[in-house]
């Protein structure tokens, strides 16, 4: 189905684990040349780089903290200097930074938790559009940039979870911004929004608290990262997608209808 991800060039960031991994693992499935980013070091990867291998496809690990745009610079640069070029980027890093609520929320916070989920995806695509538009150019098709949204951009985020939500409507929007500036170079733009995924980021959750949020999906369940996955393949995919730009793609079980 995605045979024209064969050999395609993919940088996924924070993809050390989660969603980010499991994306990694559907490419190098589909024959892809990945790059995966995380803070981790390379040696801390080296059993999940083994498992990755196994799999088929090309994999390299780029350690990096990409809440500074200097790293960013340089991942892209690392990256296309392995693979040649690039021909989809998936901002996936990002992660809660922590609560607060209104009143306890000071710059240090603020600056943690936007440049982590904002910063880190602006400066991940200024970086990769050179690239990105080289690659459209060159294969005759569409290159493609995907983000990893939320479903707290829609509904706003959990009590002391307001400014990732906020950093995540951010980056829903400012995609549609791109939209209209990059479209004339076959580069499109779209999001994948989880809603409640069995992930480290709700890890800290007591029992009670994750059957409340069960019982308020549709299907009855938190979602699994491997369920998330296939939806950037599909976005990836020239042949798939080619005509999809500027759209959030909701994958939450049902919890929220937009």
């Amino acid at each position: 189905m995605f045979s024209d991800l064969r050999n395609k060039r993919v940088l996924i960031t924070g993809a050390s684990a989660g969603v980010g991994l499991a994306a990694a693992e559907a490419f190098l499935r589909c024959g892809a040349k990945v790059g995966i980013n995380g803070r981790r070091s390379a040696q801390e990867m080296e059993p999940q780089l083994a498992g990755l291998r196994a799999l088929g496809g090309e994999v390299c690990y780029f350690p990096a903290d990409l809440s500074q745009s200097d790293a960013c610079q340089q991942l892209v640069s690392a990256f296309v200097e392995q693979f040649g070029g690039l021909d989809v980027l998936i901002n996936n890093a990002g992660g809660l930074g922590g609560r607060a609520g209104l009143e306890s929320i000071d710059d240090d916070f603020y600056d943690r938790v936007m440049n982590l989920n904002a910063r880190s995806a602006l400066m991940m695509t200024k970086y990769a559009i050179p690239h990105l538009r080289e690659s459209a150019k060159i294969s005759g098709e569409t290159a493609s940039v995907i983000s990893t949204g939320s479903i707290a951009g829609r509904e706003g985020g959990g009590i002391g979870a307001g400014i990732y939500a906020a950093s995540k409507a951010w980056l829903h929007d400012i995609h549609r911004n791109w939209v209209k500036e990059f479209t004339k170079d076959n580069i499109r733009f779209n999001i994948v929004s989880p809603g409640t995924i069995d992930t480290a980021f709700h890890e800290d959750k007591p029992q009670e608290l994750r059957d409340k949020i069960a019982g308020s999906i549709a299907m009855g369940r938190f979602g699994r990262s491997e369920e998330v996955a296939p939806s950037f393949l599909f976005f990836a995919s020239h042949k798939m997608s080619g005509y999809i730009t500027g759209q959030i793609l909701d994958v939450n079980g049902g919890q929220m209808a937009p």
